[in-house]
């Protein structure tokens, strides 16, 4: 049985009583607070019928509720499993109906408590829904002991975090940045978690400010929103010691802008939903090689292969991983997890090759995934939406260069004989059955997608098409 993870912030909790734990516009907790008031909704859930071994979704944004919801679960010995707010009701309806949770947990009432915590816990610790290769989101499970080898490594080797630090929490906690980078990596550190519900430049720019931030770990959109934000000239970022880049890879060309702009270092690694953060640049070694996304973390090994065969240092190759912090599978579906977990090594589809300095460099992807903004889009996904509009015959969705995302999202249809449709009208289709960050922002209609001998649509031929 692995020991739980809450254990170690209930240590914090004793250590830093008075402590400020959370920070936010309007209010605060400390440490002795949070610690009492996630006791609290413990003793609620296990009212409700929630026991050890239970799973509990959380739909909630980025307010101090999610951190005692979050508590709370793993206090009870259950499987806490956070799900993006922002997500469409259907998409929504989809999870739960995978999850199949005892409990949906969209607002908090608790009272301060004590709660005897189990030292050990049967139960994973999470579950977090990324989208698989059929466009089908999955939920990668984690275990205790992943949870905590994975916030150890963000918060000691890569953000280099104490309990003076203060850490911005202002992505998604349903996305594995948000949820370890911003938060649980700086409670493991006993460090001060500020939280914006709500990003925008403006409110990032105040916190900052106002709360004396340290530390910053963000994606690559939000940087270029705050670079490209008329508020920037009059931000305050004299308490910023570095910022930290996760999800979509952060362009070099971008770190470098921020570094000058800011004088503070953006500190880009490598992860995914089913593997925390093995790959990374340290917060301690100022080296920085731009087409690099840094070493393996301390207690993680990487090997490069290709048809089999373990390829020599500066060969390229599909990277796998093996590594503490993965997943223990895919929830429910054993078929999937052995496609990506053979003997402890996860396949992750990225092509790869390792310098003699041990500096690994991504040079493609074997899987279609799209990743904006820091948010992974598998098309399939996408595509499913577009041909359930009775004008399209045909469709196929793809990932183009985008300087500010990354990736965009870009849509190809062909119709039906005798229908008409706008490219306007199959946006405003998507828009309303598919989450902000999904949907694509063009729509190219042809008269026929191009195809290869055997009827496969060429999606090279339409992503040159954009590029050329």
């Amino acid at each position: 049985m692995d020991e739980n993870f809450v254990c170690h912030l209930e240590s914090n909790a004793r250590r830093f009583a008075g402590k400020a734990s959370l920070v936010w516009e309007s209010g605060s907790l400390t440490w002795s607070e949070l610690d009492r008031l996630a006791s609290g909704f413990a003793h609620d859930l296990s009212r409700r019928g929630v026991r050890a071994g239970d799973r509990v979704a959380i739909v909630l944004p980025v307010r101090s509720d999610f951190v005692i919801a979050f508590l709370g679960i793993l206090k009870l010995g259950a499987t806490a499993a956070p799900l993006n707010p922002l997500l469409k009701s259907e998409e929504l309806a989809t999870l739960v109906a995978d999850l199949k949770p005892k409990q949906i947990v969209d607002q908090v009432k608790a009272e301060p408590a004590v709660w005897d915590t189990p030292s050990h816990a049967g139960a994973p610790a999470l579950v977090l829904y990324t989208s698989g290769s059929t466009g089908r989101q999955k939920g990668a499970v984690f275990s205790h002991s992943a949870l905590t080898f994975a916030n150890r490594s963000w918060g000691e080797p890569v953000m280099g975090l104490t309990p003076e630090d203060r850490v911005l929490a202002a992505l998604p906690l349903a996305h594995s940045l948000g949820l370890n980078g911003g938060l649980l990596a700086p409670l493991l550190l006993g460090a001060t978690v500020v939280l914006v519900e709500r990003f925008t430049p403006e409110a990032v720019f105040g916190a900052i400010q106002r709360h004396r931030v340290t530390v910053f770990p963000g994606v690559a959109t939000i940087f270029r929103r705050l670079l490209n934000s008329p508020a920037f000239s009059g931000a305050d970022f004299s308490s910023l010691r570095h910022a930290i880049s996760g999800a979509a890879p952060c362009p070099w060309e971008l770190a470098v802008e921020w570094r000058e702009r800011t004088g503070t270092r953006v500190v880009r690694g490598y992860g995914m939903t089913e593997l925390f953060r093995p790959i990374s640049y340290f917060v301690g070694d100022p080296t920085d090689i731009p087409d690099a996304v840094g070493k393996p973390v301390p207690g993680v090994e990487i090997s490069i292969v290709e048809n089999g065969e373990v390829k020599s240092r500066g060969d390229t190759g599909e990277m796998l991983i093996k590594s503490p912090a993965a997943m223990d599978g895919y929830l429910g579906d054993s078929q999937e997890t052995q496609a990506v977990l053979e003997n402890g090594w996860f396949k992750t589809g990225d092509l790869a090759n390792v310098s003699p300095e041990g500096f690994v460099r991504i040079v493609g992807r074997k899987r279609e995934r799209i990743l904006r903004g820091g948010y992974s889009i598998f098309p399939q996904e996408v595509e499913a939406v577009l041909l359930s509009h009775p004008a399209v015959a045909e469709a196929a969705v793809v990932g183009v260069p985008s300087p500010d995302l990354g990736e965009e999202v870009a849509a190809f249809v062909s119709l039906k004989p005798m229908t008409h449709v706008t490219a306007e009208e199959l946006l405003d289709h998507c828009k309303e059955r598919l989450a902000r960050y999904k949907y694509p922002r063009r729509v190219n209609i042809l008269k026929e997608l191009p195809k290869g001998p055997t009827g496969k649509i060429l999606k090279s031929e339409l992503i040159r098409g954009q590029s050329g």
